[in-house]
């Protein structure tokens, strides 16, 4: 994961407490797909990660969804199109689609 590029979004966009949630839902043309966004607050079912020695780097996932990335890799990329996280390695996973985002589960 990381974590400066959190902390520099954060600072960016004043939330300095801000914390990644990361999901994973039904759907997309794999039937998972990940979810994620700039979370102000922690939910009480989220389980909460974070960096030693980094601050803000509060990473928010829910209990069903832990069960679906345990393992997996969160990274930082930057392309020419943006910048964004995105799940880089998923042991949980099969196959996906080209954009990185829809998913299928392993037998």
């Amino acid at each position: 994961m990381e974590p400066k590029q959190l902390k520099s979004i954060a600072t960016r966009e004043h939330r300095p407490n801000a914390g990644l949630r990361v999901a994973v839902e039904s759907g997309g043309c794999h039937g998972y797909q990940y979810t994620m966004e700039l979370a102000s607050e922690r939910h009480a079912e989220d389980y909460h990660f974070t960096h030693p020695a980094i601050t803000p780097s509060n990473i928010y996932i829910d209990a069903v969804s832990l069960g679906l990335l345990n393992g997996s890799t969160i990274d930082f990329a930057t392309e020419l199109i943006g910048s964004s996280f995105r799940i880089a390695a998923n042991p949980q996973a099969k196959g996906g689609c080209g954009c990185g985002i829809s998913w299928e589960m392993k037998d």
